[in-house]
C-alpha cells in the first residue's frame, strides 16, 4: 500500500491541473516529499507568479496505515497557508475503490479553500441557563 503514497500524489498533481491550469496567472511550483519506511508523504503546493517569484499556497500530508482488521487505509490532512484550518479525509481501500476519483476529491476540496472556522461564542457565567431557571422553580 505504500506505493500508492507516489501514484497519488501524482494524481493529485493532474487533478489540480486540470481545475486550475494557470493559478494566479502562473504554474504550479509543488514539491513531494516522501517516506516509504513511515507511510508519510507531503505534497508542497505554490505557485510561481511572473517573474518567478513563488507563492506558497498550502499542502495536502498523506498517511498510510493498516486498520485493525488489516485493511489498509490513506488520510490525507489539507492545509492551506493562509489558513489554520485543516481538513482530514479518510479514503479506506474497497473492491470497487477508483483511486484516481478519490485523488480529484481531494484535489477539488483542497482548491475550494478552507472551511469555515466556528467562531467561539463567550460563556457568560452570570446569565443563567435553561437547567438553572428549572432548577430553582
Amino acid at each position: 500500500m505504500h506505493t500508492r503514497l507516489l501514484s497519488f500524489l501524482t494524481d493529485v498533481e493532474k487533478a489540480l491541473a486540470a481545475d486550475d491550469p494557470s493559478p494566479s496567472d502562473g504554474s504550479w511550483d509543488t514539491s513531494r516529499t516522501i517516506n516509504y519506511h513511515l507511510g508519510l508523504a507531503r505534497l508542497s503546493l505554490g505557485a510561481r507568479l511572473a517573474g518567478e517569484k513563488t507563492e506558497a499556497r498550502g499542502a495536502i500530508l498523506l498517511q498510510c496505515y493498516k486498520l485493525a482488521d488489516g485493511t489498509p487505509c490513506l488520510k490525507a490532512a489539507l492545509t492551506w497557508k493562509s489558513s489554520t484550518a485543516t481538513t482530514v479525509r479518510s479514503i479506506y481501500s474497497k473492491p470497487d475503490i477508483n483511486w484516481g476519483t478519490e485523488a480529484r476529491k481531494i484535489g477539488a476540496e483542497w482548491l475550494a479553500g478552507p472551511p469555515a472556522v466556528a467562531v467561539p461564542v463567550p460563556v457568560d457565567v452570570n446569565v443563567p441557563v435553561a437547567s438553572d431557571i428549572a432548577a430553582a422553580s
